[in-house]
């Protein structure tokens, strides 16, 4: 009742407000249906009442709040209604011009509002509102509009451009708290526009976290100030013999911020106690193999090891571990530890033990390939399901978090099927059907959903090396994985999904994906 009566109040005001102007011009709407749009992921709730909003060159954003975060949000909705309509919508303006009607961001305690992610958003003939905890859900619920918007203005209602909106409400919020996606960078390069336009597209999806994979065997793609080396000879190789590449550090923060403020959390990897030939090959006393070290350009995995017994190789982590944890913000540190075959399993986990200790010591948790769960981690630690189900079990029985990334559904590398231009098929082929097609709630049998953070749908680089390539295998799968995060279980059906994904074709060629056409779609 209390929200209700709110609600109330700021539609009253919004009345009042464009009551002090001229007079509104009466339009009459055609017929909508907000339940039927094509909204990827589906929202908990969408209840429709058939009518529309008008946005126009006379549509202002107000947002009630001080909250900086709050006002970038809404600018940032500005800047993309302008990108796609070109009407240019003022934010918070102090100007005589009379508004036709408002978009409205709205901060609320409201007790419906069940986790910071969560927003509601009210659609009216004369206005706009959008109800959030925080600055993170109003940008959630912007994505959401942004979708609503069409690709066409009605220019028969009015004498100037108008989209119609449909009106009603939806009620929404997320399913997990971690969405994620995987970039490694570490086989192939991708140069920072690249990783900045995946973020674009993965938060228009209400993705939150991109975990970029920034060393393998091929390659070490971060500067490290205090090891200098490892840029100047580590990243200079890629699989197939390319000339590789790397982050600075300013390159690094510009990716985190620009990642920010699109409420999508950056999270550092750097692979070890395994795939560590190229930090080796920078520094040779961490190697722990004792064979001939050199430059690798090939895909083979498990054949290298840091030497997990030497003070000097942790002193090494330490310093690596603190200049990139100081770069970033989120809460995460990845530390890799799959496939660590040159390691004895007792140093595998005297290693494990050791780095944790770090990370922590830097103000993170430490995240980690499901073989971490070998050694005696932290209830703290977050184990990455990706092959062995035992190890999701034994994580989830040692108190942890797991993320859901199971390699035969979720490894945006593999196949499509026996055609496809890219990928592999170690794991089998994964066409669209079968990314969406599982329950991360019900996939592994004995798996409490309370010990589920959340998906990530990895995309390993041994086979693309640029935007394009990395767009085929990553779209339309991305949006499988973007609903199973975010929608109830009991929304996500193939069926209506399918009808849904063929209309995102057109946002695809307004973006410049070159996406996956799968013949599964009936593509519009």
């Amino acid at each position: 009742m209390k929200l209700l009566l709110k609600i109330a109040l700021i539609f009253g005001l919004i009345l009042v407000f464009a009551a002090c102007k001229e007079p509104k011009i009466q339009i009459q709407y055609p017929h909508t249906d907000l339940a039927s749009e094509a909204l990827i992921p589906k929202p908990v709730k969408t209840i429709a009442t058939h009518s529309g909003f008008g946005l126009e060159k006379n549509t202002m954003i107000y947002v009630s709040e001080k909250d900086t975060q709050l006002v970038a949000v809404g600018h940032f909705l500005s800047h993309k209604i302008k990108d796609k309509t070109g009407l240019v919508i003022p934010v918070n303006a102090d100007t005589d011009q009379s508004p036709h009607n408002l978009i409205y961001i709205y901060k609320s305690d409201s007790v419906n509002l069940k986790v910071p992610e969560s927003y509601q958003l009210y659609i009216k003939e004369d206005s706009i509102l959008i109800n959030t905890k925080n600055a993170s859900g109003a940008f959630r619920g912007i994505q959401t509009l942004l979708q609503l918007v069409p690709e066409m203005s009605n220019d028969t209602l009015t004498d100037y451009p108008l989209w119609v909106v449909p009106t009603g409400k939806v009620i929404d919020s997320p399913k997990f708290e971690y969405r994620g996606a995987m970039l490694d960078v570490a086989r192939h390069f991708f140069s920072v526009e690249e990783v900045k336009k995946y973020i674009d597209l993965l938060a228009y999806y209400k993705f939150n976290a991109l975990h970029l994979h920034l060393s393998d065997d091929q390659g070490w793609r971060l500067e490290i100030k205090s090891w200098p080396k490892l840029t100047q000879i580590g990243a200079k190789t890629e699989v197939g013999g390319g000339t590789g590449g790397y982050y600075t550090q300013g390159d690094y923060q510009d990716i985190i911020q620009y990642a920010a403020e699109r409420f999508v959390t950056i999270i550092p990897e750097i692979d070890m106690p395994g795939h560590t030939n190229a930090a080796s090959v920078s520094y040779p006393f961490l190697d722990g193999t004792g064979k001939p070290i050199k430059p690798y350009h090939g895909t083979r995995v498990g054949f290298s090891s840091f030497d997990t017994r030497k003070d000097t190789v942790y002193q090494f982590i330490d310093e690596v571990v603190k200049e990139i944890a100081e770069l970033s913000p989120g809460p995460y540190f990845h530390i890799g530890g799959d496939e660590s075959h040159s390691t004895k399993k007792s140093d595998y986990k005297y290693f494990v033990n050791k780095v944790e200790g770090i990370v922590q010591k830097h103000g993170k948790i430490m995240v980690g390939w499901d073989e971490i769960v070998d050694g005696d981690i932290s209830s703290e630690a977050i184990a990455q399901h990706w092959r062995t189900e035992s190890n999701a079990l034994k994580a989830a029985e040692n108190g942890n978090k797991i993320i859901l990334s199971p390699a035969k559904k979720a490894y945006l590398d593999m196949k499509y099927d026996s055609l496809s231009k890219y990928g592999l098929d170690w794991a089998g082929h994964i066409p669209l059907d079968v990314a969406y097609n599982w329950d991360p709630e019900t996939y592994i049998e004995g798996l409490s959903k309370e010990n589920i953070l959340g998906v990530e749908a990895p995309l390993w680089s041994e086979t693309i090396s640029n935007s394009a390539e990395l767009e085929y295998l990553a779209f339309p799968r991305t949006l499988a994985y973007a609903e199973l995060g975010w929608s109830s279980s009991e929304n996500c059906d193939w069926e209506d999904f399918k009808i849904r994904l063929a209309q995102q074709a057109i946002f695809f060629e307004q973006m410049n994906v070159s996406y996956y056409p799968s013949p599964l779609i009936d593509w519009k």
